[in-house]
């Protein structure tokens, strides 16, 4: 049985709108993910990115199939998960249709690997993948990207997105 063939119709209708309420109230760290089919490169920020396994080192990302960064990937071999800090809050706006996306990568310090795929150098940290599968469910589809390369960047105070603001983590005093 796949995946597909288990959804059902939402017996609640206000089900969808509380699941999303709920979400609203979880803290999450923001990305900017990208990719590149050879022909095409995009980005665009996303806070459904987590670790999947430690060996090997993998992670999934979540995406939209009504997004161009999802037909892109559909055909892109890798995609690199690009962790933002505290001060890059106008480039997660930028990447979240603020910014026509042929204008996007303009915005920022991108660099971009042999392959096309961009990165930004002053990020929390950049995480370079290879897509190893695919699963489509509902209106999204799960890509797992095997970690091939990480880059860090100095900032350790990454960008966070919680009930529809941006925010910053502060460490809490010790009491020793």
């Amino acid at each position: 049985m796949t995946l597909a063939a288990v959804q059902r119709p939402i017996a609640d209708p206000d089900l969808g709108s509380r699941f999303k309420e709920a979400l609203r109230g979880v803290a999450s760290t923001v990305h900017i993910i990208t990719a590149s089919d050879g022909v095409r490169r995009h980005g665009m920020t996303a806070t459904a990115v987590m670790s999947v396994t430690m060996d090997p080192p993998a992670l999934v990302i979540c995406l939209n199939k009504s997004t161009l960064l999802h037909d892109i990937l559909c055909c892109a071999r890798s995609f690199c998960v690009t962790v933002l800090d505290e001060t890059q809050e106008s480039l997660s706006t930028a990447f979240s249709g603020g910014v026509p996306p042929a204008e996007r990568f303009s915005r920022g310090s991108w660099c971009f690997d042999e392959g096309g795929i961009g990165y930004l150098e002053d990020a929390q940290s950049s995480i370079f993948c290879e897509k190893v599968a695919a699963m489509p469910y509902g209106t999204h589809s799960l890509f797992i990207g095997e970690v091939r390369d990480v880059r860090f960047g100095v900032s350790q105070t990454p960008l966070l997105y919680h009930n529809a603001s941006y925010c910053t983590s502060l460490p809490r005093m010790r009491a020793d």
